[in-house]
């Protein structure tokens, strides 16, 4: 899918990605004929990348989508725009509070990636708190099979993550506090 390392990267965390998730009205192969059917029905799913407003985005795409079907076709699409979130830089404290709750856990520093996806939630966390910090993470890679019809984690390594996430929030709680 890509040339080199940084264009994967680039592809798996800003850049916009159509998978098609489901499909209705097709035969399977099997039965499958050059014939007329009398409808199709596709489900989209378009990856945004940050900074692209997920209204505008469905607007076009049903502008794209509608605007001249070929051989008479009727075409509907219904669209729903969700805003794609970046999030911001870490805080001194919280890369702190990562790198040694990893070095514990995992014997290593902590590492990131960015995941490209639409959160909805997390856009409207960030709008609501901008100056918020988040820890979003979750258990991915080998012997973890995340949103499939075989969900599983590796039991180790969310045992680990699990004990990160708390020393991370047991560091926030250590933090000075700052009266108003």
């Amino acid at each position: 899918m890509a040339d080199g390392l940084v264009d994967l990267v680039l592809a798996r965390s800003w850049r916009p990605a159509l998978a098609v998730t489901g499909a209705g009205g097709l035969p399977d192969l099997g039965d499958a004929g050059n014939v007329m059917r009398p409808g199709t029905s596709v489900r989209l799913s378009l990856r945004l990348p940050p900074g692209i407003p997920g209204d505008a985005a469905a607007a076009r795409l049903t502008d794209l989508l509608t605007r001249d079907p070929p051989h008479g076709a009727r075409v509907r699409f219904e669209a729903q725009g969700n805003d794609g979130w970046n999030s911001p830089p870490l805080a001194a404290w919280l890369e702190a509070a990562l790198l040694a709750s990893s070095q514990t856990y995992f014997g290593r520093p902590a590492m990131y990636m960015g995941e490209g996806g639409t959160i909805p939630f997390m856009a409207m966390l960030g709008a609501e708190f901008p100056d918020a910090q988040f820890l979003v993470t979750g258990v991915l890679g080998p012997e973890s099979n995340a949103h499939g019809p075989n969900e599983f984690l590796h039991i180790p390594t969310a045992q680990k993550l699990t004990c990160c996430v708390a020393e991370t929030i047991r560091q926030h709680a250590m933090r000075p506090r700052r009266v108003s």
